[in-house]
């Protein structure tokens, strides 16, 4: 063998392949062992150790109640004595005893915190504030009875909390003192302004002061505890501090508005030193704000001006979002959407930096100002919309009724107008959507808020629906300046589909950094790579799923096309006070409902297609109606209309025309109700919807149903003429039903031979020779009954001939039936005039000669039977 290589080399490299080729083999058993732990994981974990029973209590637990209780039994017994038993000591006695203990209860927890005894500590400090609680009011009993009692209180409870303060930072171990303090702490001025017979704006002052204490103490304090309970006291005070100015800036805006205002600059202060309190805060200080400067605007300007003061307010303290991002007292580079307002320019970036929780604490609460606002403008625009639908008046009257919130403030159509004009003015979706729901309802609410007369409110409700239903058809322009955002992958995603203003974009971590550990959906993964791992370099990467996002354009489409479906609707309505203006509106109406059909997309288009035959159906009703046409008239009119979607369904897609139809036969169907009281004309009108469904029948994609249709129309038809004409005869009924039948069973029997009988021939010749037999059995002539046994026989011999058993089961017993009924008269007339025993023995004989050939009948009897069966 001739080797490029000396052996030992090619020794060498021949055990370096091996040792490569042993190392991917434990590679792949690794990863194969881990694919069959995760394809046949077990069902039930392995059980887990028996675990020690748990007490019922801690000695921790246990030793705090023990303490609990011994506090709360001194501190009953120290009320006791002061309350009930101080009168039998001395005034030098009492002094001593309350001393004495009050300063033991405060000097024993500094031993028994050397000793670590926490929770003693801890208990008969609480004992000892107590007893200094005591202390002062024996103080104010007995040395200062004559001192007010609201002041006193005042006093001794600065005078705690500053010595409960001093006592707790002193002991810092000691986790009571500090809280209670602060509870303390909210008594002094509230208190010291009732003393001092202030009213509700001198109390809410204190209030305001003691919360923007507690405000100092949750910046400045630092055990949780104490920072707990200055939150709650200064939402307490704070909230109630608001209150009042709330009220007095409805009845004396100057004196309520400095209260909200300080209460606004107290929390905004502290939004924007604590972030976690950013957004809460921050609302309530601009709603505080908002509150105040409205107040302020609404004594000064007319009533009705009111409400748009407080609105243009809330909008300037939404703007607050539009300033330039960034933290208090930091210098950092502001995000690149920081300072970008509406329409692309740059905000001044040399300003002050407010905190992002600022900035939506603001913004929402000036959003919910607006909000308000709009609502309070809301019922112009549902008078306008609806009024119309609740008439009063009849129809082609040519009276107007007057609209029901005609009283309403004319300015509601302006806190309409600002507001949209703010949402318009920002590049995100869900404002461009309130921004043309706003518009559309300036435009229904401006006839109710100006007093607009009928020519001018019917005209501009039709230009607001066209308007509308052009932006649903061409929602372009109204996409235009939305801000696009990056979708996941690298791709650009639809404008307007981000969740908010500032929203940040999720950082991209590295493969590697992804958690090896177990995931909420199954056993863990391999880990990715690194020493150790069953295949360095390898993981299987599961693609994240997102939900659709459906387009801008489909949204702001399918908005402003609900607006300009109701102003139609609304628009067709008011139009019913004038005879012109219907037709008008109608007109106006189907002409726009047709061109959204035939221009627009998805389901708009057979909505509108739906839309425009039911505005068609309208001008036939309206049409009737102006030239006096009875209502059997107005019904062959009205067949006019299904007529044309018939010839329209046959060009139109195919879910436009499968509505239209549809909705074409809903109206056939109101024509046949509406003909019904003239039995001529309902059958006419029948004839006419069978020759439409006819029509329809030669299309292939509706020749099945519509030939149905069509048949049982055109029965039906014959039948009404059948009834007015008086025909009583059965078979001029039932034979145009047996005829057309029998011809569809038999071409069914041409192109399927192994089609049943049954099936083919069965319901045409049953809906002519049952009717026929019963009415044989009671007509007294004798035609019907040998016209129907000699039909019945050749239907026999047929079924017979052919092998067809519903041909010969039928016919058969129809023909026995119609030949018994002929000779029932003669036999009973014959039984009559025999011997009365020979019918006995007749009997007799045939049932001994059926006895006695018993076998062969069973066997001729089931000979008949099989070759029944093996009939089609």
């Amino acid at each position: 063998m001739d080797n490029s290589l000396p052996p030992a080399d090619e020794l060498v490299l021949v055990d370096r392949e091996l040792a490569q080729l042993d190392a991917r083999r434990s590679q792949l058993l690794a990863r194969r062992a881990w694919l069959n732990r995760v394809l046949h994981a077990p069902a039930a974990s392995a059980a887990l150790p028996p675990r020690p029973p748990v007490a019922d209590s801690t000695p921790r637990g246990a030793q705090n109640v023990l303490l609990t209780l011994g506090g709360t039994l001194l501190t009953i017994a120290a009320i006791a004595f002061t309350l009930v038993s101080w009168g039998s000591m001395g005034i030098g006695g009492r002094a001593a005893v309350l001393s004495a203990v009050t300063a033991a209860a405060l000097v024993a927890p500094v031993a028994l915190l050397r000793r670590s005894l926490v929770s003693t500590a801890e208990a008969v400090a609480a004992l000892g504030m107590v007893l200094m609680v005591l202390d002062a009011y024996a103080l104010h009993r007995v040395a200062l009875p004559e001192t007010d009692g609201l002041g006193y209180a005042a006093v001794a409870a600065a005078v705690l909390a500053a010595a409960w303060t001093a006592y707790g930072s002193a002991l810092s171990r000691l986790r009571v003192p500090l809280p209670v303090a602060v509870v303390a702490g909210q008594l002094p001025l509230p208190l010291g302004v009732l003393a001092a017979g202030g009213g509700s704006t001198a109390f809410a002052w204190a209030a305001l002061l003691t919360a923007a204490a507690d405000g100092a103490v949750v910046l400045w304090a630092r055990p949780t505890p104490v920072r707990i309970t200055a939150v709650t006291g200064a939402v307490a005070l704070g909230g109630w501090a608001l209150l009042t100015g709330g009220l007095l800036s409805l009845t004396s805006p100057w004196d309520g508005a400095p209260l909200l205002l300080a209460g606004a600059a107290v929390t905004l202060y502290l939004a924007w030193c604590r972030p976690s309190l950013a957004v809460a805060a921050s609302a309530v200080a601009g709603l505080a704000a908002v509150t105040a400067v409205g107040g302020l605007l609404r004594a000064v300007v007319p009533a009705d001006w009111a409400v748009p003061g407080y609105v243009l307010c809330g909008l300037a303290a939404a703007s607050v979002w539009w300033l330039r991002a960034g933290t208090a007292g930091t210098t950092s580079a502001s995000t690149p959407e920081a300072g970008t307002r509406p329409g692309g320019s740059t905000a001044d970036t040399s300003g002050a930096r407010l905190p992002a929780g600022v900035r939506l604490g603001l913004a929402c609460a000036g959003a919910a100002t607006a909000a308000l606002g709009v609502v309070w403008a809301l019922p112009p625009v549902a008078a306008g919309l609806l009024g119309p639908l609740a008439r009063t008046t009849e129809v082609w009257s040519g009276e107007h009724a007057e609209h029901a919130s005609a009283w309403y403030p004319g300015t509601a159509a302006l806190v309409l107008a600002v507001t949209a004009a703010a949402l318009a003015s920002l590049p995100r979706l869900w404002a461009r959507c309130g921004a043309l729901a706003l518009v559309w309802a300036l435009l229904t609410a401006l006839p109710v808020s100006l007093g607009l007369p009928f020519a001018a409110t019917l005209a501009l409700q039709l230009l607001t629906s066209a308007a509308a239903l052009c932006i649903a058809v061409r929602p372009g322009p109204a996409t235009r300046g939305l801000r696009t955002t990056a979708a996941p992958g690298g791709r650009s995603g639809a404008p307007g589909t981000d969740s908010g203003p500032g929203a940040p974009t999720p950082p991209v971590t590295a493969p590697s950094a992804a958690p090896s550990g177990p995931s909420a959906d199954g056993p863990s993964a391999p880990p990715a790579g690194g020493p150790g791992a069953p295949w360095p370099g390898w993981a299987p990467v599961r693609p994240r799923t997102q939900a659709p996002v459906a387009a801008p354009g489909t949204v702001l489409g399918w908005s402003a096309y609900a607006g300009g479906l109701a102003s139609a609707v609304s628009a067709v309505a008011l139009s019913l006070d004038v005879r012109v203006a219907t037709f008008l509106a109608l007109g106006v109406v189907l002409g726009l409902c047709s061109a959204v059909a035939v221009l627009g997309v998805d389901a708009r288009r057979v909505v509108s297609a739906c839309g425009a035959v039911l505005t068609a159906t309208g001008l036939v009703f309206a049409v009737a109606a102006a030239g006096g046409f009875e209502d059997h008239w107005t019904a062959l009119g009205l067949l006019l209309v299904p007529a044309a979607t018939a010839a329209l369904g046959a060009r139109a897609p195919r879910p436009v025309a499968l509505a239209i139809e549809i909705t074409g036969g809903a109206v056939g169907l109101l024509a046949l109700g509406i003909a019904a009281s003239r039995p001529a004309f309902l059958a006419l009108a029948l004839a006419l919807g069978g020759v439409i469904a006819a029509a329809t029948a030669v299309r292939p994609e509706r020749r099945r149903f519509a030939a149905w249709t069509a048949a049982a129309l055109f029965l039906s038809a014959t039948w009404v003429r059948l009834a007015v004409w008086d025909v009583t005869t059965p078979e001029a009924y039932t034979l145009p039903v047996t005829v057309p039948a029998l011809v569809v069973g038999f071409l069914r029997r041409r192109r399927d031979p192994e089609a049943s009988s049954w099936t083919a021939y069965g319901p045409g010749l049953a809906a002519t020779l049952l009717p026929s037999l019963f009415a044989a059995w009671t007509d007294p002539e004798w035609v019907r009954p040998l016209v129907l046994g000699v039909a019945a026989l050749v239907v026999t011999l047929l079924g017979a001939r052919f092998r067809l058993q519903a041909l010969l089961v039928l016919g058969g017993t129809v023909l026995a039936l119609d030949g018994l009924h002929e000779l029932a008269p003669y036999v009973v007339q014959a039984v009559g005039a025999l011997p009365r025993w020979l019918p006995p023995a007749l009997a007799g004989l045939l049932l001994l000669a059926v006895g006695a050939t018993y076998e062969q009948r069973l066997r001729d009897a089931r000979r008949l039977r099989d070759r029944v069966a093996r009939m089609r």
